[in-house]
């Protein structure tokens, strides 16, 4: 199943920061709440779009410092599949239905590794894709975001400068539990159109997860 959120404008003060040079607050608390992560496990549920292609798939994704990943794909396209990373420029992994059997060690950008938008696995680390947001050229700010998941929300939206993301990139919000500090949704855009959409659910830290997990 697909989550879907609504996009509400708010008229409230906004903190703004130039992204190049400075953060917001709900940045600062996610990295002081990760600096404390030393494993997670989530559901990601993730919509991307590619000219006149779509892919909707929901992956299992485990994450174990320093950088261990280990994703599955649940459903959607490529289902049964998965891919296991430990840094580097290689993923060793599996494709789906009867070539399950079939392990591979494939570069980190080939296709059989990648999302339909070219998305790696490393790309998916929580700590990645809220780095983006203070990494990238654009305007930052922060605002009070709607409810997603039955969690208060912050609102952070990068407005990217010409050029300065991926291909035809131009937006992209990231939604942070007031609770947890831990980002529960993500929009990004190409103009008035919606690109990408992540959400991230049944988030469990610190499971005590091994190497060998791995």
């Amino acid at each position: 199943m697909l989550y879907r959120v609504s996009i509400f404008a708010f008229a409230l003060t906004a903190i703004i920061a130039p992204a190049s040079a400075a953060t917001v607050p709900a940045i600062t608390a996610f990295e002081q709440t990760f600096a404390k992560v030393n494993d997670y496990t989530v559901l990601v549920h993730a919509h991307e779009v590619l000219g006149d292609q779509t892919q909707d798939r929901v992956y299992r994704y485990m994450f174990k410092r320093p950088h261990m990943v280990k994703t599955q794909i649940l459903s959607g396209p490529g289902t049964g599949g998965g891919g296991v990373w430990t840094g580097g420029d290689t993923v060793s992994g599996h494709q789906g239905g009867i070539l399950s059997f079939i392990h591979l060690k494939v570069g980190l950008h080939d296709g059989r590794a990648t999302s339909l938008r070219g998305y790696t696995i490393p790309d998916g680390i929580l700590q990645n894709q809220v780095g983006k947001y203070t990494t990238m050229k654009g305007t930052l700010s922060e605002r009070n975001g709607p409810v997603i998941g039955g969690q208060a929300t912050t609102l952070v939206e990068l407005k990217v400068a010409d050029g300065a993301g991926e291909p035809g990139e131009t937006r992209a919000v990231i939604y942070f539990s007031k609770a947890t500090h831990l980002p529960v949704a993500q929009v990004r855009w190409a103009g008035d159109k919606i690109v990408s959409q992540e959400f991230w659910t049944d988030m469990q830290t610190n499971t005590g997860l091994k190497d060998s997990d791995f």
